[in-house]
């Protein structure tokens, strides 16, 4: 269990403390090839699939994105864009 497991109520008006956390974690840029992964291991304390898992779902919600427009846009087409190439 880590500090990110809970999940906000239904009737929560944000985002809970983890969703936030990977929002800020996606912000970031990265220096070279596993330096996501390590961070997202040991800064959220779960596994990179679980991460994004959790970070696709995110992008569907409506509060997300009212709270990071930006990063939420950016992810949106980028998912858009491998969905065309497939």
């Amino acid at each position: 269990m880590t500090a990110f497991d809970a999940e906000p109520g239904p009737a929560a008006p944000g985002l809970s403390d983890r969703d936030r956390a990977l929002l800020a974690l996606e912000r970031r840029s990265w220096a070279g090839p596993g330096a996501k992964e390590r961070a997202i291991r040991e800064e959220l304390g779960i596994s990179p699939v679980r991460y994004y898992q959790l970070l696709n779902a995110l992008i569907e919600d409506e509060r997300a994105l009212r709270e990071d427009p930006v990063t939420i846009n950016r992810l949106r087409r980028l998912r858009a864009a491998r969905r065309e190439r497939r």
